[in-house]
């Protein structure tokens, strides 16, 4: 079918028009993605995508190295622990915001600050550790944390870029999000958050910054509603980039003259949330412990791994990205694909005919239907409800996902701290919410004792897949498809660095 689409697509931009070459002539890099971004503000959306255009506009305190994912200096210069809760930070002098406005002190503990008090954050677990900020003088902060945090400094790499005060005061927080300003590579020329967003580079940019000056001038990235006008604007030369198309269209694009395909396996996983708590109605089906279990035993992961997501895909044994710190495999319950057992358990629950249930999704329509009818094979209707990103977020925050198939990119942080809480700690996608559950994930991170975190992340781990709260289908393997003109390369956290791609 896949296969089908593509001719498809190639004839129709071979009757509207001639494929145009990557905009080299402009200096302008078009990005083409599915799903737009209500608010761009990256405090106010939990999208991957959200995520990208802040790298690109904001800075924070520090940055990752791409190739090490180790922190680099970026608004600070230095820091140190004054105590295992406190650290201070040196800041960059000279550096300016788009607003020609100058970083200080002031800009660090107001965006701090305010967090704290925020509750219209998209994701308050990212900032469960921040205690509060205090400013020693124009270019020295103490950061405070309300507990021995391990991961802190991954956190201040990814997840805090700094607001201007005085600007954002003025303005408000809601004119900010329409014409937002930061300190980073790229600013932000021309919103509208679900459909276009156009940067051009900074040229007041720090030179020393660890992202460094963009080597391209222009940077436009436009939103498309599904995979195959994604792939339509690449084939018909108005994208330069985009990503996260259809595996079956790898091959075909790569055989493109005029284009490359690249791939890679990424920290993001595909998984399915059950309503174990009966959010959505109390009592309901998926209540029933032998229920989610045998919607595990019901699913051919590794099939959807090797034959959908391809690359290299893999099925975590435990939920979270095999790498992170305390994703501990070797204690979780493994489920054998095994629809007899399904079926039996379903007759166990006292569901021998099956039931109907909503399945909420926003991944690749094949994903989900790949999982209705596995469903199906046992007895359970399950009804797709196809939806954008951002509508299919809020529901779930909202309560309202009985089957939520989403994925989980942990904002690239190489620790369980970035995904357990999220799904396990009562907030808006917790639905299994479980208070054994929600003691060991906080004990995990509150401590820096290795073999005491390892042990309450086990434990934690142990009991989510006996309970079968959360099922992990697959990491995601990345397909990019790129203009050949592009030089372009990707990492393995998922952050596409436009900042650092030039021209051939």
């Amino acid at each position: 079918m896949k296969r089908v689409f593509f001719a498809a697509a190639l004839f129709a931009v071979s009757l509207t028009a001639t494929p145009a070459m990557a905009q080299k002539s402009t200096d302008t890099l078009r990005v083409t993605w599915r799903d737009g971004i209500p608010n761009v503000d990256p405090y106010y959306n939990s999208l991957r995508i959200g995520l990208i255009v802040a790298h690109h506009a904001w800075d924070g305190l520090l940055a990752r190295d791409p190739d090490t994912f180790q922190p680099r200096p970026a608004l600070a210069t230095a820091w140190k622990y004054t105590d295992p809760t406190t650290i201070e930070f040196s800041l960059r002098r000279g550096v300016t915001f788009h607003d020609g406005s100058p970083f200080t002190a002031d800009d660090v503990v107001y965006t701090l600050t305010t967090l704290l008090t925020d509750k219209k954050l998209a994701v308050p677990s990212n900032f469960a550790w921040l205690q509060g900020a205090e400013k020693v003088d124009d270019f020295t902060v103490r950061v405070k944390l309300k507990r021995v945090f391990p991961a802190v400094l991954e956190y201040l790499s990814m997840v805090v870029p700094i607001w201007p005060k005085a600007y954002r005061e003025r303005v408000g927080e809601e004119a900010y999000a329409k014409a937002p300003v930061g300190a980073g590579p790229y600013r932000i020329t021309k919103i509208d958050g679900v459909s276009e967003i156009v940067m051009e580079r900074f040229e007041g940019y720090y030179t020393d910054s660890p992202k460094g000056r963009p080597p391209i001038k222009n940077l436009v990235i436009r939103s498309v509603t599904d995979s195959s006008a994604e792939l339509t604007a690449l084939l018909g030369g108005r994208a330069d980039f985009i990503w996260n198309f259809p595996a079956d269209n790898f091959d075909n694009i790569g055989k493109m003259p005029n284009l490359v395909a690249l791939r890679a396996e990424s920290m993001r996983v595909g998984y399915l949330s059950i309503d174990a708590a009966g959010r959505t109605a109390p009592g309901n089906p998926l209540t029933n412990q032998k229920v989610r279990q045998a919607i595990y035993h019901a699913i051919d992961l590794k099939q959807i791994a090797d034959r959908l997501v391809q690359g290299g895909s893999r099925v975590p044994e435990a939920p979270c990205f095999p790498t992170q710190f305390g994703c501990d495999a070797a204690v979780a319950v493994k489920y054998a694909y095994d629809p007899a057992r399904a079926k039996a358990l379903l007759a166990e629950a006292g569901f021998a005919n099956g039931f109907e249930i909503d399945l909420v999704t926003y991944v690749l329509p094949s994903y989900g239907t790949a999982v209705q009818n596995y469903l199906a094979a046992v007895g359970i209707k399950a009804r797709i409800l196809q939806l954008q990103a951002s509508a299919a977020i809020q529901r779930s925050l909202e309560g309202k996902n009985p089957l939520y198939m989403g994925s989980w990119g942990s904002y690239s942080i190489n620790d369980v701290s970035a995904s357990l809480p999220f799904f396990f700690t009562g907030g808006g996608d917790d639905y299994a919410r479980d208070p054994e559950v929600k003691q060991l994930v906080e004990a995990g991170g509150a401590t820096t004792d290795v073999d005491e975190r390892k042990k309450n992340y086990s434990a934690a781990i142990r009991r989510i897949t006996e309970q079968a709260y959360w099922i992990p289908m697959h990491t995601y393997v990345t397909t990019y498809g790129i203009s050949r003109q592009l030089d372009f390369k990707p990492y393995p956290d998922e952050l596409p660095r436009f900042y650092l791609a030039k021209w051939k």
